[in-house]
């Protein structure tokens, strides 16, 4: 983001809701997603109590991991992204 006189323009602003919103969104459903994949079969079937237990721990740990890993990595993106004007779609207006 380019400061002017330390104030963000309403342009700059919108953009950064914009690019939260969808870290926030993209990463709430990439973590539901693999919580799906690794713990559904234990919601789902009738597994033994251990690999149940090992497939609920996992799916619990890897989603959290996964969503707070996701939102950085957008956020750090778009950071580094607007900080380069001349780029085609980003940046100032008159790029």
């Amino acid at each position: 983001m380019t400061y002017h006189g330390g104030r963000r323009t309403q342009a700059e602003r919108d953009a950064m809701t914009v690019e939260i919103g969808y870290a926030l969104f993209s990463a709430a459903f990439a973590a539901a997603v693999v919580f799906g994949a690794v713990a559904g079969p234990a919601l789902l079937f009738d597994l033994p109590d251990t690999l149940e237990k090992v497939l609920l721990v996992t799916g619990t740990t890897l989603a959290p991991a996964l969503f707070v890993a996701r939102v950085v990595s957008v956020l750090i993106r778009f950071r580094s992204s607007s900080a380069e004007p001349g780029r085609p779609g980003r940046g100032s207006a008159d790029s």
